[in-house]
This record gives C-alpha cells, sequence and structure tokens, in this order.
C-alpha cells in the first residue's frame, strides 16, 4: 500500500503558516489603528483621564478594601477601564468598520480562516491592552510602592480569560451595529455591566446582597474577580467564592461568547 504525498514544485513559494498570516493581518490592523485619531484616544487618553476620579472614588471606600490595598484597587480599576475601552469598544468599531468597508468578506476570499481573521483584528488591540497594562503596573509600583500580587498566576488567568470573553463579546455586539458612529451606543449595556458589575470598581461587599448575585453572574465578572483574587487576596464579597468556580465561570463565559460570536457575527453589510 502506497501513501500519496503532496509536495510543492521546485521553485513554489510554500504557503505562509497559520501565525504568519494571522500576523501579517495584524500588522495591517495596528496601522489602521495609528490613523484613526478617535480610536487612539479612547484607547491611550481615556484610561489616563480616569486615573484622579478612580483614586477618589476608592479613596472613599479605603475601609472596605481587601486589606486596604487602596492602590492595588485603583490599579485593578485601570485594567478594567482598559480592558472595557481599548479590547471591547475598539475592537467592535473595528469589526463593524472592516464589514462594512468589505474587508472581512475579501479577506474570506483568500487563505485566512475565519478565526484567524477575527484573531488577527483583534491582537493589535489585545497587545495594546497588555501594554498599558504593564505601563501601568510599573508606575505604581515605581509612585505608590505597588505591592506584589498575592498569585501571579491568577492575575494572569483572570487577565487571559477577559480577553477570552471581550474579544467575542466585541463580535457579537458588532453584529448588532450598523455603523462605527453607532457603536458607542450598541456597546454601552455592556460597559456599563461590566464597569459596575465586576467588583473592580465597585467592590461586591459593597453591594446589596441580591444585587452581588447578579453580578457575579454577569459574563466578565468571574474572569475579572479572579484576577481580583489573584492580585488582592479576595474577591471583596461578604461571602467569598473559591478561585476555582470563578475560573469555571470564565471558562464556560468565554465558551458561550465564542459560540454566539460564530453564530451571529455578520461578515458584510446587511443588503
Amino acid at each position: 500500500m502506497t501513501t500519496a504525498t503532496r509536495t510543492a514544485g521546485v521553485g513554489t513559494p510554500a504557503a505562509p503558516s497559520a501565525a504568519r498570516r494571522v500576523l501579517a493581518l495584524a500588522r495591517t490592523e495596528a496601522l489602521l489603528l495609528t490613523r484613526n485619531r478617535i480610536a487612539l484616544y479612547m484607547a491611550v487618553a481615556m484610561p489616563v483621564c480616569l486615573i484622579s476620579g478612580l483614586h477618589q472614588m476608592l479613596k472613599a471606600q479605603r475601609n472596605r478594601l481587601p486589606g486596604g490595598d487602596l492602590h492595588g484597587a485603583l490599579v485593578l480599576s485601570l485594567f478594567l477601564t482598559v480592558l472595557v475601552f481599548v479590547v471591547y469598544y475598539n475592537l467592535t468599531a473595528a469589526y463593524v468598520a472592516r464589514r462594512n468597508d468589505l474587508v472581512l468578506k475579501r479577506l474570506r476570499t483568500g487563505e485566512l480562516t475565519d478565526p484567524e481573521i477575527l484573531g488577527g483584528t483583534a491582537l493589535p488591540a489585545v497587545l495594546l491592552a497588555l501594554l498599558q497594562m504593564v505601563a501601568i503596573t510599573v508606575c505604581a509600583a515605581a509612585l505608590f510602592g505597588l505591592p506584589a500580587p498575592h498569585n501571579p498566576v491568577l492575575v494572569l488567568l483572570g487577565l487571559l480569560l477577559a480577553v477570552a470573553v471581550l474579544v467575542p463579546l466585541a463580535a457579537l455586539s458588532s453584529a448588532f451595529t450598523k455603523t462605527v458612529e453607532t457603536s458607542g451606543i450598541t456597546t454601552l449595556p455592556v460597559m456599563m455591566l461590566t464597569i459596575f458589575g465586576s467588583g473592580l470598581l465597585v467592590p461586591l461587599a459593597v453591594m446589596p446582597g441580591q444585587v452581588a448575585l447578579v453580578a457575579r453572574l454577569l459574563p466578565v465578572t468571574p474572569a475579572l474577580a479572579l484576577l481580583r483574587t489573584g492580585w488582592l487576596g479576595g474577591d471583596g464579597g461578604q461571602h467569598p467564592v473559591g478561585w476555582w468556580l470563578y475560573l469555571a465561570g470564565a471558562l464556560a463565559w468565554a465558551a458561550l461568547a465564542g459560540w454566539a460570536a460564530r453564530r451571529w457575527f455578520r461578515w458584510e453589510p446587511r443588503r
């Protein structure tokens, strides 16, 4: 029995790998991002502008913070702001813009697979968010003597899972957004629920019992609670939950968001 094999002919260039295709698309997307002044403002300036307001808000809740770690809570709140604005909001607008310009439709006719197209478009926003969070951490450590996280592994897991939920949520939100201009409206519910229900900006211990219960069930809350637990040593709730339950919840939401994005994502404008 013989096995048929396919080899490239002499002088025939090999097809680029999936990683190279994704990186090539990501470079193009990063170039487009640098040319969009509004997107750059939302990605870079907005988190910086919120530092003072967040500091005053958290200062008023100092006695309710786990261990009274005001600066740690401030850093996590800035992480939340970066994730919401840089990853979720900007990526929703990017998906809508590429769809309306028929870029996504043209990309599907080439070698790129659907996950590669979505991932390559998302990669610059995710990397920008991670760089901002590193810069925030370094600055906070230099200026405030920020203590090290209790469990860096949980911090990393929380960040990765938050991105794993927010990226497909951005793809899903783009399906209900007609234009880039209306993305600020369609993304507002998820942004508000994430900001005020995640437990990072407003600790779960401050919320009434039923409100805190609902907040724990929101899509991004398990991942961000995992992040908070890893950094501050607790989730800030009156009845702390084991980190493994947050891990399971974050994985479940990431899988559900990915399925929903694949089911309803639109690759071309609706006629």
